[in-house]
């Protein structure tokens, strides 16, 4: 069966809506198997869920009505599709399910895997074709040395295929390790298994950064909705990854978070395996542009990216909260789908920070006018006591206070040098916390002391600042415009009124 789902990822601000083009009608013969029906009526009877939402991105919406068809006719359940999303088609769209009522959301094709926070979730991720044999063959290829202690990921449209692949690799690796994806979740909890069905014993709760352990020896690490066991004596950073997938946006997400370990792919459409050549010096490099950036930055955006994945609002208020205690000004934007057009309509903002899942929060800005940076970058910019040391963070929940990432903020107390250089313009910039909120005063025109070698700036509020704008809006100016009575309009179409007569 070669009928698949398509991989390509669809990004936060580049996806088609023409479902023509972007997918091709599933055979009727081969519903059952690519979209798992019998597996979901279960889902749905077990739980006796009453409305469940089908959440499809542009290029499945072909097979919807199908779909929907037959989980109807095998339960009582009312149905409903949930077809373009506001943000990324891999975040589950609770915002949108719940605007239905409905109980349950059934996600299919590529998923980031994000938690959730309200509602039940099934995944259907699809089951593309791979030659398990060429794909062992290019793994011996790449690690020759039996005992390499590696780890396998995967794409999730693979997912299907790792148990028979594990167990071509394991009699030959005793070193392996083979993580598996979560198919079902429950808020934030991960249900790994074949039915979603479990006791207390098998749940693994979803953290950003968690660890548990059945075994003295072993720890099981759960990230990205992956999860893996490796020895109790080493970190993930001693292992060797194997990736199996074409390029992505999730394999850009490991490699980034994993930056201090050796990657190795197979992409099962060429048929052949590779060492990644991603210089990951190079892309940490480019990021630390964009915190010298936001140093510089006086006034940030920031962009609302996604309204599904779990701890989204205490994120931005923490971003707030750091912005404000840096002495910028910030302003939150929620515009959906992002665009360059969008963004240029707020030239005043020196620089945006997205806040979105993991494989979307990578954004390549070269093309807009300011740059958009991701909630850690803007953290290392803000946050004196966290230093930059290579390692980078893609999940803004590791960010928040008690997370595994979490870096406390300095105190009053904190002492480092008041100014600094910008590498960006080569000129002095304060450093200076706001110590109290004391020092902020409510007036538009409050002046905020720098350092002696630095010009005493004037602070504006948020609501004076978008005054100055060229263009506010329509405006209904009430009590403004004088009463006229209604008069009658002309009749006819542009090109020849009637009141005008025929030449």
């Amino acid at each position: 069966m070669t009928t698949t789902f398509s991989d390509d990822g669809a990004k936060a601000i580049e996806r088609s809506t023409d479902i023509l083009e972007t997918g091709s009608r599933t055979d009727a013969s081969e519903i059952d198997d690519v979209y798992e029906i019998e597996r979901t009526c279960n889902f749905i009877t077990n739980h006796a869920f009453k409305r469940v939402a089908l959440q499809f991105p542009d290029e499945l919406l072909i097979d919807a009505s199908a779909i929907i068809s037959k989980l109807e006719k095998n339960t009582s359940t009312k149905i409903f599709i949930l077809g373009d999303t506001s943000y990324g088609s891999c975040c589950v769209d609770e915002v949108a399910a719940e605007h239905l009522e409905a109980d349950s959301i059934i996600h299919y094709g590529r998923a980031c895997l994000s938690p959730t926070r309200r509602l039940p979730v099934m995944y259907v991720f699809g089951q593309k074709s791979i030659d398990l044999y060429q794909c062992a063959a290019s793994f011996r290829a790449l690690y020759p040395d039996k005992s390499t202690y590696v780890i396998i990921l995967y794409d999730v449209i693979y997912s299907y295929a790792l148990d028979e692949l594990q167990q071509l690799l394991q009699p030959e690796y005793e070193n392996l390790v083979v993580s598996t994806v979560c198919s079902y979740r429950n808020g934030t909890t991960d249900l790994c298994g074949t039915d979603g069905l479990h006791s207390e014993s098998d749940v693994v709760i979803q953290g950003s950064c968690n660890h548990a352990s059945n075994q003295p020896s072993l720890q099981v690490i759960n990230k990205f909705g992956r999860q893996f066991t490796i020895h109790d004596d080493r970190s993930v950073n001693d292992y060797d990854m194997f990736y199996v997938g074409q390029e992505s946006p999730t394999l850009t997400n490991f490699m980034m978070t994993w930056n201090r370990c050796s990657f190795c792919s197979f992409d099962p459409v060429k048929g052949v395996g590779r060492q990644e050549t991603v210089n990951i010096n190079k892309a940490l490099m480019k990021r630390y542009y964009m915190i010298e950036r936001a140093k510089d930055a006086q006034v940030v955006g920031i962009l609302i990216g996604t309204l599904g994945v779990a701890d989204y609002l205490s994120t931005i208020d923490h971003l707030k909260w750091i912005v404000k205690q840096s002495g910028k000004k910030s302003y939150t934007f929620v515009m959906g789908k992002l665009n360059v057009a969008k963004l240029a309509n707020f030239l005043e903002v020196d620089i945006y920070v997205l806040v979105a899942c993991p494989e979307n929060s990578l954004l390549d800005s070269s093309e807009f006018y300011r740059p958009v940076i991701t909630p850690y970058e803007m953290e290392v910019a803000c946050n004196q006591t966290r230093e930059w040391t290579g390692e980078y963070v893609t999940d803004f929940r590791d960010l928040l206070p008690g997370a595994c990432s979490h870096v406390q903020f300095p105190d009053e107390n904190f002492k480092s040098e008041e100014t600094n250089v910008s590498l960006i313009t080569g000129n002095l910039r304060a450093t200076q916390l706001l110590k109290s909120e004391g020092q902020i005063n409510a007036s538009s025109t409050s002046l905020i002391p720098r350092n002696d070698a630095l010009a005493v700036t004037q602070s504006h509020s948020a609501a004076s600042f978008l005054k100055t704008r060229s263009w506010k809006g329509l405006e209904q100016k009430l009590g403004e415009t004088p009463v006229s009575k209604a008069v009658e309009g002309r009749k006819g179409i542009a090109i020849a009124y009637e009141e005008e007569g025929t030449s």
